[in-house]
């Protein structure tokens, strides 16, 4: 007889705001700008951000993460 798999090994869940600010090291506010400024892979299910762990650990090893808070200055939008 097959044995079934538990659900957590075959079916990778999604993580809300606060579990991807946890996972990530900061707060919610820099993640929603992220969201804003469109650098962080996210995707909206109706009015929730929902993350995938593995896009974002990607997008984090790709260092792409490490110009996110840079996008403001190089288009001369960081006006004090």
């Amino acid at each position: 007889m097959k044995k079934n798999k538990p659900i957590g090994d075959s079916v990778k869940r999604w993580l809300n705001l606060e579990e991807i600010s946890k996972h990530v090291g900061c707060s919610k506010d820099t993640i929603r700008a992220w969201i804003k400024k469109d650098t962080i892979p996210f995707h909206k299910v109706g009015r929730l951000y929902k993350f995938r762990l593995s896009e974002v650990d990607s997008w984090i090893e790709s260092g792409a993460s490490a110009d996110a808070d840079k996008k403001d200055v190089l288009e001369g939008k960081n006006h004090d």
